[in-house]
């Protein structure tokens, strides 16, 4: 093809001259005298004593130097607490609330007004002061306040019965104010602190509003004291008019008709019990009190052979709300 190519184009095909031959600088290798090995005899005092070597430096791995940076940050900052708790006195602060009469509310709505949290608590009493905590650099608030009321009793009011209450779609959570009250008192960022939301994994924080972990404070005082459950497992089961074995735990007592007869032998006392039971959802309080009027009137017997020792069963012990 480059045949029929125009004479200026052939010229850019053409071969170049030859590379010009020059002599080596020196023999080549196979043409050098080689030297001749030689023993290390003679260096051999030239080494180091092998008991006198330290042992060698065990180089840091990767995960080693992880914890390493890791133990060192909490050291710092175990030291940098250390050093907050010190300096920390509630006692110093200018502050002229009394502790005494203030409320803490936690866990209130981002957006819920000091004006919204006024109207919530004055059901319980005239309120002297409101702080709403706010970031200081942002302003925005950080969802907690304190209210303090003017007397000391519309506070225990508010302490007792707004844990729980629904402000603007949250619940809040209400407790005394400790940093003042308290002795020993630390708040969540030097270590202290009542909250749980935080304590780790999904398995163990809170994720319900109340001062108990979840559990309703006031369900728990209505209730009373915890059964004895020793006592109902000494009495066992209650049957109805003889017939049926019903659990007494499941049962709910509907009337107030109940029979007591008993004769003694020695210084027992055989006790037989008659009561018509049956599941049912609530107790009035008129059935409960004729209950007891029975109960104390067969105790006040005169005739010490048919005095009844109710000690088999207590009414609280079997009387469930």
């Amino acid at each position: 093809m480059t045949a029929f190519l125009p004479p200026n184009l052939l010229a850019l095909f053409a071969p170049r001259d030859p590379i010009p031959f020059l002599p080596p600088p020196s023999a080549l290798p196979h043409e050098k005298k080689a030297v001749p090995p030689t023993g290390l005899a003679g260096l051999v005092n030239l080494f180091e004593d092998p008991s006198e070597t330290p042992p060698p430096v065990k180089a840091e791995t990767r995960d080693e130097r992880r914890e390493r940076r890791k133990k060192e940050r909490q050291e710092m900052i175990a030291y940098k607490l250390e050093q907050e708790i010190a300096m920390w006195d509630p006692a110093t602060e200018t502050t002229d609330t009394d502790p005494f009469k203030t409320l803490f509310v936690g866990r209130i709505n981002y957006d819920t007004s000091e004006s919204k949290l006024r109207r919530e608590f004055e059901v319980y009493g005239p309120i002297r002061k409101i702080t709403l905590v706010t970031n200081v650099k942002t302003g925005k608030p950080r969802g907690y306040a304190f209210i303090e009321f003017e007397h000391e009793r519309d506070m225990h009011a508010a302490y007792k019965h707004a844990d729980g209450r629904k402000i603007d779609g949250r619940r809040v959570l209400v407790d005394v104010e400790r940093g003042r009250t308290v002795k020993g008192w630390l708040p969540r960022r030097l270590g202290g602190g009542l909250g749980g939301t935080r304590r780790g994994g999904p398995d163990v924080n809170v994720k319900v509003s109340g001062r108990d972990d979840g559990r309703n404070r006031n369900i728990a005082e209505y209730r009373g004291p915890p059964r004895d459950m020793e006592r109902e497992r000494r009495i066992g089961n209650v049957t109805e008019k003889g017939d049926q074995i019903v659990p007494v735990r499941d049962l709910r007592v509907v009337t107030g008709n109940v029979t007591v007869t008993g004769s003694v032998k020695g210084d027992a006392a055989v006790v037989e019990i008659v009561i018509a039971l049956v599941a049912t959802e609530n107790v009035t309080g008129r059935r409960y009190h004729d209950l007891k009027r029975k109960r104390k009137k067969a105790q006040s017997n005169e005739n010490p052979d048919t005095r009844i020792q109710m000690e088999v069963m207590e009414i609280n012990d079997w009387l469930i709300f």
